[in-house]
């Protein structure tokens, strides 16, 4: 099936973000991107992408576009930001937002979802901001494993390593300006274990 150039366009603009952003647009950042007037006309143009093969669509997902060109993918709901450095207020899970991953990328396995990471407090550890961290639910960890923790008192969740050690929690930040965070052990919740970073490339 033939597409025009203005689908050809639009495809090319897909794949330009899920490379940038490592999940696909929605129809109004389509729509803005390319200057389309509306958001039907951009339905129109994916229909017929969809009907060339060239993509597919899930229902009632904001971010359900997949290209066909891409390895077997999954999704994991997407939290929103995380702040590193200073502590975030920590986001409830929207199961509309989500990511595709491959799973040369993580493990297809239960309780995973990912947080866009803003700061620089784990430069050392390869994690910058604009990354997006795949996170397994889990409620403890082993020393040295990178988490995302909340210190209960702020109600505010951080990324850092975890360390138990005499008597107290240290959440250990990856970048020598910053000092580590001390906290009484039942002061402190772990949320999860980062699987996987997905790197954001300017």
């Amino acid at each position: 099936m033939q597409i025009s150039d203005k689908q050809r366009e639009m495809l090319a603009f897909i794949e330009n973000f899920v490379g940038k952003n490592g999940y696909p647009p929605t129809h109004e950042e389509i729509r803005m991107g390319l200057n389309i007037s509306t958001k039907s006309l951009v339905n129109y143009h994916l229909e017929a992408l969809e009907s060339a093969a060239l993509l597919s669509r899930s229902p009632n997902t904001p971010r359900g576009i997949r290209l066909m060109s891409e390895r077997e993918t999954f999704s994991v709901p997407l939290a929103g930001n995380l702040t590193t450095s200073p502590l975030a207020n920590s986001n409830s899970i929207n199961e509309q937002a989500v990511i595709e991953l491959t799973c040369d990328i993580v493990s297809n396995t239960r309780n995973l979802y990912a947080l866009k990471v803003q700061g620089d407090s784990m430069l050392d550890a390869l994690v910058n901001d604009g990354d997006i961290v795949i996170i397994q639910r889990q409620n403890q960890a082993k020393n040295g494993d990178l988490v995302a923790v909340r210190l209960l008192e702020q109600n505010r969740t951080t990324l850092k390593h975890y360390y138990r050690e005499n008597g107290h929690v240290r959440l250990q930040p990856a970048n020598p300006t910053l000092k580590p965070v001390l906290v009484k052990p039942n002061a402190v919740q772990v949320e999860g274990k980062v699987m996987a970073i997905v790197r954001q490339v300017a």
